[in-house]
């Protein structure tokens, strides 16, 4: 783990030499196929060092967070085109890409914290410096309040877990139950749920979203969500044996406002926002999944995180690619999609099949496997299951069909198609997100 790392601190330097952009995205893609070989197939941490390692889920989440990390430089070129600054911005994604690599292959809470915390900076930095408009202040403010302040009590506990255990390490952190009371227990998983966002806690993300450039959004969606389920994943086995009394209340919460979420999705008429929106509604199955503390809860949440950032992460290159060629992600605007841009009405259809959990994609294992989980644990749970998956389908064909039909714009003068760059870059997000599933058992049977 510790060579991969010092290969990225060697980016560094090239980030700020001429021709940079396309030669670090060309190492990126090199250090994520060499490191699609170091896959650790034995259940247990592996490549130990000093305060890292790495099991199946830190793999995943490590490739997935390289992969989209690549996919983000692919998708800015119109900040290499523009010349605004852009050895800044390949310095800041590779720095970002450093703090999730550290954060994923920590051992030790202390260090997960650590990272967990500094990869809010570089995200920060992205939407204050490349956003688009002057509420992008304000968006960076609630992103960094509402996460700083809801993980002042996870240091706390996390401290006070190492008073009591005098350790800190992953592996050593089960059948602590004993040390849990309901104060603890709220402060450890509080942030997490922040970062997720659950519902009631969400309102930091759909703002930022909407400030952010694409590869805010990409590395939002994509990456930065899963931080919470990971952390959640972490954390359980100190507090398993307390969870399940509010398991409930977690669920519930969860599910409820993951349906009135998809229902404020039915009335968006923002590009981003609808997508941001389904987002949360997407993770609030994995949070109802995760704290089922099931073994097809936690396993299928993992699958649905893996799809959830590769398809969310498509969608919004595809809003970009729509806002840079009408100026504006109002679908009352940029409707008619079909007759301007014919090709890329293919990848809208894919990736929204992708987005409503149709065959053969990732999204369907991890939803079906969800709402195995879920209804096994509770049946009452099955008369929202059924509202939340039909709701999820309405609000993506609502999607699909206003983008894409409807009457052209008639401020609209010319429009180009789409560039190889674009349909390579919307190919990378589609083919691994169909791909996995022909070897899902290193997606899902990571315990």
């Amino acid at each position: 783990m510790l060579s991969f790392l010092c290969f990225f601190i060697f980016l560094i330097p090239l980030c700020f030499s001429p021709g940079s952009w396309w030669l670090i995205c060309s190492l990126l893609f090199l250090i994520t196929f060499i490191y699609m070989f170091f896959l650790p197939y034995f259940f247990c941490w592996g490549s130990l060092g000093y305060l890292f390692g790495c099991d199946l889920i830190s793999y995943g989440l490590i490739l997935l967070s390289l992969w989209i990390c690549v996919l983000m430089i692919l998708a800015s070129e119109s900040i290499f085109r523009s010349g605004y600054f852009s050895g800044f911005f390949i310095f800041v994604v590779v720095f970002l890409m450093i703090m999730l690599y550290c954060t994923f292959s920590s051992i030790g809470l202390l260090s997960f914290y650590v990272f967990f915390e500094s990869s809010l900076i570089p995200t920060l930095f992205l939407i204050l410096g490349w956003g688009y408009q002057p509420e992008r202040v304000q968006a960076g403010i609630y992103l960094l309040f509402y996460t700083l302040l809801a993980s002042l009590p996870l240091l706390v506990g996390i401290l006070f877990i190492y008073s009591s255990l005098g350790s800190l390490c992953f592996c050593l952190l089960c059948g602590s139950g004993s040390l849990v009371s309901s104060l603890f227990y709220v402060s450890m998983v509080f942030a997490f749920l922040v970062s997720m966002p659950m519902f009631m806690v969400h309102l930091w993300l759909p703002s930022a979203h909407v400030e952010a450039p694409v590869s805010g959004s990409m590395i939002l969606a994509g990456v930065l969500l899963k931080l919470g389920g990971y952390g959640l994943l972490r954390v359980f086995p100190v507090l398993f044996k307390f969870g399940f009394g509010f398991s409930i209340v977690w669920v519930a919460l969860s599910l409820v406002g993951g349906l009135f979420v998809s229902l404020f999705c039915m009335r968006q008429t923002d590009l981003k926002s609808l997508i941001a929106y389904s987002s949360v509604a997407h993770m609030s199955m994995v949070i109802g999944g995760i704290m089922t503390l099931s073994y097809w809860g936690v396993c299928s949440s993992f699958a649905l995180m893996v799809a959830h950032g590769l398809c969310s992460s498509g969608l919004f290159c595809l809003s970009n690619i729509s806002y840079e060629r009408f100026g504006s992600r109002s679908l009352l605007i940029s409707s008619g999609l079909i007759n301007l841009m014919p090709s890329m009405t293919m990848w809208w259809f894919l990736l929204s099949a992708c987005n409503m959990a149709a065959p053969p994609s990732l999204n369907l294992f991890g939803e079906i496997g969800l709402l195995s989980g879920l209804v096994s644990w509770s049946w009452c749970l099955m008369f929202v299951l059924v509202f939340l998956s039909f709701f999820s389908a309405a609000y993506t064909l609502y999607l699909y069909s206003y983008s894409q039909h409807g009457s052209v714009y008639s401020g609209l003068y010319s429009c180009s198609l789409g560039y190889v760059r674009e349909f390579l870059l919307l190919f990378l997000h589609w083919l691994p997100l169909n791909l996995i599933i022909l070897s899902v058992d290193v997606a899902v049977f990571w315990i």
